[in-house]
């Protein structure tokens, strides 16, 4: 019954609209007029996230993973917990709750450390996100009058934006737990280091990604019975991930088009090759493994196109300017300025890929590291991009 009552809340605020919608569409296309009112209702903010972790702890009851907790107060702050309520990580039950049951104290070194993931999260979405999205709003609200350069430059603009806009705010809100003493699990681990899309897909958001294999994969039988049950199961998980980011037909687009990249790694049994980190023990990466990474960040690129456009229509439009638009002048271009923010983000998180976040490491001189803090503090004070709400907020 919990588990009914979460989804059909789901269901009526976030897909109710888009469903009517679509279905008046549909017969209004062969000539009948369906008379359906559509709710004006607004969308609670993050209601998938705190959805989504209600379900968790239903579920694992039901498993007999976890006890049912008589604690009251820790069972509300384990769904409502603030750093992570509105954008995730989503967390599960047998983590978080059990968190809330014992005592915490306050540890000097724990503290440190969360605020250096606060800092980067800040530098991530503020400078980074912020920025591109003031380049990137501007680029697509005008996009057939630009270049094919700069529409391909604003995709990959937008990679940036929605990865530093959705990890920063991840590392703000796991740096902020760690401060409570708190320790939340990890969202994001370097994906645009990724050499295929299988490993993109283990080191993007993590927590939904996990959540739809413990939750909808596996019992749907997995990938123990047979290669069609695996590329049904596949296709399922890609299309409810779709679905889960909004009520539009982009985003079941981008879920399908993501099951179908995924297809010809299954196919050839190699969906689980990249388990360890790249270049692991190397400062460099070997010519084929640059080639891969450069491979699998265009394909996601082309896949944030989808997700970015506001309906199928543009998302094909915005393709048919790309592919026509090589003879335009191009009256704008790309500030220098963001070119360095996102060559500085791309170095710290390289040479710190096998940490936990970017800044987690420790220079060998005091004053070495507070000058690194200070100045990362510095930029994020002076060079921040007009505010923007988190892109993740919607969801």
């Amino acid at each position: 019954m919990n588990i009914v009552i979460n989804l059909f809340i789901l269901c009526l605020y976030k897909y109710y609209n888009f469903f009517i919608e679509s279905l008046v569409e549909a017969f209004s296309s062969i000539g009948v007029e369906l008379n359906i009112n559509s709710l004006n209702i607004v969308l609670p903010v993050g209601i998938s996230f705190y959805t989504f972790q209600a379900l968790s702890y239903t579920i694992d009851v039901y498993r007999k993973k976890i006890e049912p907790t008589k604690n009251v107060i820790a069972f509300f702050a384990f769904i409502s917990f603030f750093p992570q309520l509105v954008a995730g990580p989503i967390e599960r039950a047998t983590n978080l709750l059990p968190q809330f049951l014992r005592k915490r104290v306050f540890i000097y070194s724990v503290a440190v450390d969360g605020t250096k993931q606060i800092l980067w999260g800040l530098f991530k979405k503020m400078v980074i996100a912020d920025n591109c999205a003031d380049i990137v709003d501007n680029i697509w609200g005008n996009y057939a009058a630009h270049s094919s350069l700069m529409l391909i430059a604003t995709a990959i603009l937008f990679a940036f934006q929605i990865y530093g806009d959705f990890s920063g705010y991840s590392d703000i809100a796991i740096g902020t737990a760690r401060l409570f003493g708190i320790n939340l699990m990890r969202n994001f681990n370097f994906p645009y280091f990724s050499r295929d899309v299988a490993e993109f897909w283990k080191r993007w958001h993590i927590s939904l990604n996990t959540w739809f294999v413990d939750y909808l994969y596996i019992p749907l039988g997995g990938s123990r019975e047979g290669k069609y049950k695996q590329f049904r199961n596949t296709f399922i998980i890609f299309f409810a991930s779709g679905l889960w980011h909004g009520a539009n037909w982009t985003f079941i687009l981008w879920g399908i088009y993501h099951a179908l990249l995924f297809l010809p790694l299954m196919i050839i049994g190699k969906a689980k090759k990249y388990i360890e980190t790249v270049a692991e023990g190397r400062r460099l990466l070997s010519i084929k493994e640059f080639f891969m990474m450069l491979l699998t960040f265009a394909l996601v690129v082309f896949g944030w196109i989808i997700f970015r456009a506001n309906n199928i229509t543009e998302f094909v439009d915005y393709l048919y300017c790309i592919a026509d638009n090589f003879y335009v002048v191009e009256t704008e271009s790309i500030p220098k300025k963001m070119l360095l923010f996102i060559v500085i983000l791309l170095c710290v998180e390289w040479l710190n890929r096998t940490k936990q976040y970017g800044l987690q490491f420790s220079l060998p001189k005091r004053w070495m590291r507070w000058g690194l803090y200070l100045l990362i503090a510095f930029i994020v004070l002076t060079q921040a991009g007009q505010q923007v709400q988190f892109i993740y907020f919607q969801f």
